[in-house]
């Protein structure tokens, strides 16, 4: 009965199964771990493992509870994965638990079992040199329990996720699986790289940038990927602390807060994120799942991740994600064109230029004169600033060869009063003008946030009535607020007097940001939210004060767009999380017409 309430815990579905039996393999020593499962883990879970394996003897310790070899006389010193002792005898409680273990050099191997709580003698066993755990008929004697799991699949899924994120926690552990409710998967050993590649894609990887910070003896690595590289959920968000796969909020309140200035809030980026730092600084005892991690200083941990990720980001520069030019490739393919309906008066996919040069070749029902009469309509006007939708405007000759070696080359044509056409020494990039110059503002105005912002003189001073231990966290936050615009002090032991706010926030409820502030304050130690939402009042400005769509440009405006653009942190994506370019390879144009 206490292991069946231990078991409500440890034991929530199989995925937790599998979970604590890889953590054991991988305490063990092993480096190659083939999982079966069938019924979504319900009829069966089977994990072999290569590691040190077990004698008679550990085989009788390890199924009862709190036994376990791996815990010294600091339990805030943790250095393994598992050490609870609490798994083996949960998971033996709710089904049919059998352990085969072989020790190196040992003759053979040896067994043992627990059904729904009966445990059965050790035995001998034939196996090699490792372990071999099996799971059966999960919770068949507690059908309140088993009633409570999800179909099939979604059990499936559970584990493959489980299973993911400790392939990328040990890349150099060969992770198997397979079963009759699965594709078979397998994960080889490799460099961390390669085996984020094997998870996420290599799309991910080539669309990722490189992540490696300290701070105070807290080390952030990884891969985070570029802002216009998102999903539509954070479930590709991985997190490790000290390599044990965690989903703790804090880091995900840090992600989101670090990609707050380039994603939309609907969307989120991909992440997969290693944090290490030294065992007594972060308590991985908060839950039996182990899941939760709480950090003595998350203030500091916080403030690493958001930093690194920021900085990563804006030294990526311009570079936006590969998938807009794969997409765009894709749309040219043959096939791809849109139906015109014959009333609209288009006889071809290619339009006037078609029934052109279908003309030339004798196609029957083409305008008369064939393509020469009609070629002036698609001639360069170099001069023409007010050139219709489409015209090709390309700058001087010598000002286009200079420009061709800029990463974003040199103007060739605007279309449809918003995108540029730029040729570089690559092939064709694509810009859209008002969502790139909406970053260049944008950008500008954050810089100005650096130095100490403009504030407005309230006529008669606010007062926020506050819990005095709020108050105090606001007074010690004050010079930061200054910084800021936001000009406030104690008044008295439950109150904060508010003189000044930021100018650029216009007229707010200030009760309603002191205290915004304060809660902030209370769960994270930092002032970040009255930054972000200066930052969000920043964005809007820079959306109605960036060059429009509509506009047509002269061709030294639109070179002068992507030199800017060049030189402004961010450029790749707007305020919103879109692309502002994309980009097809030569390679890929020419790949197009079957060169």
């Amino acid at each position: 009965m206490i292991n069946q309430i231990a078991a409500g815990e440890v034991v929530e579905r199989p995925a937790s199964i599998v979970k604590e039996l890889v953590e054991n393999a991988i305490d063990a020593g092993a480096d190659r771990i083939e999982l079966v499962t069938a019924n979504g883990g319900k009829g069966l879970i089977r994990i072999t493992d290569n590691g040190h394996g077990m004698g008679p003897d550990d085989l009788r310790l390890a199924i009862e509870r709190h036994c376990t070899s791996k815990l010294t006389d600091d339990l805030l010193d943790i250095r393994t994965l598992g050490f609870r002792g609490e798994a083996l005898p949960s998971i033996g409680s709710v089904s049919a638990l059998t352990i085969a273990s072989r020790p190196a050099g040992a003759e053979h191997g040896w067994q043992i079992g627990v059904d729904h709580g009966h445990v059965r003698p050790v035995g001998p066993a034939a196996l090699s040199a490792g372990t071999v755990i099996e799971v059966r008929d999960l919770f068949a004697h507690v059908p309140a329990r088993l009633k409570f799991l999800k179909s099939e699949r979604a059990e499936t899924a559970a584990i493959t996720d489980t299973v993911k994120r400790m392939a990328l926690a040990f890349p150099a552990v060969r992770f198997h699986l397979q079963g009759s409710d699965r594709a078979t998967t397998d994960y080889p050993p490799g460099s961390l790289e390669e085996r984020i590649g094997q998870v996420l894609g290599t799309d991910f990887v080539r669309n990722a940038i490189e992540i490696d910070a300290e701070r105070e003896g807290i080390r952030l690595t990884g891969l985070a990927g570029l802002p216009t590289f998102n999903r539509g959920n954070a479930l590709n968000q991985f997190f490790f602390v000290n390599g044990r796969p965690v989903r703790d909020k804090q880091l995900l309140s840090a992600v989101r807060g670090a990609y707050s200035d380039f994603l939309a809030r609907d969307r989120h980026p991909v992440a997969v994120l290693f944090v290490d730092l030294p065992p007594q600084e972060v308590d991985v005892n908060v839950h039996p799942a182990k899941a939760d991690v709480r950090f003595r200083d998350p203030a500091l941990v916080r403030g690493l991740l958001v930093g690194a990720l920021k900085q990563a980001i804006a030294a990526a520069g311009h570079r936006a994600s590969s998938e807009g030019g794969s997409g765009m490739q894709a749309a040219f393919r043959p096939g791809n064109w849109p139906q015109r309906p014959a009333s609209a008066g288009y006889s071809a996919p290619l339009g006037g230029a078609g029934q052109a040069y279908g003309a030339a070749n004798g196609a029957p029902g083409a305008p008369s004169g064939g393509f020469a009469e009609h070629a002036a309509d698609f001639q360069p006007d170099f001069g023409a600033a007010t050139a219709p939708s489409g015209q090709v405007v390309p700058p001087a000759p010598d000002m286009a060869a200079a420009s061709l070696h800029h990463p974003l080359g040199a103007a060739r044509a605007q279309l449809h009063e918003n995108y540029i056409i730029a040729q570089t020494d690559r092939g064709l990039v694509i810009v859209d003008q008002h969502a790139a110059h909406e970053r260049i503002v944008y950008e500008a105005l954050k810089r100005g946030l650096s130095d100490r912002l403009p504030s407005q003189l309230l006529l008669i001073p606010e007062i926020v009535d506050l819990p005095e231990e709020d108050v105090e966290r606001l007074g010690e936050a004050a010079a930061d607020f200054e910084q800021l615009g936001l000009s406030l002090e104690k008044f008295g032991p439950g109150a904060v007097a508010v003189r000044e706010t930021p100018a650029l926030l216009g007229e707010i409820d200030v009760a309603g940001l002191v205290r915004d502030l304060a809660d902030e304050l209370a769960e994270w130690g930092t002032s970040q939210g009255l930054r972000d939402r200066l930052e969000h009042v920043a964005a809007t400005m820079a959306c109605h004060g960036s060059v429009r769509a509509g506009r047509i440009l002269k061709p030294d405006e639109m070179n002068a767009l992507l030199r800017q653009m060049e030189a402004t942190p961010n450029s790749g994506q707007c305020n919103h999380g879109r692309p502002t370019w994309v980009e097809l390879d030569l390679k890929d144009i020419e790949r197009l017409f079957g060169r």
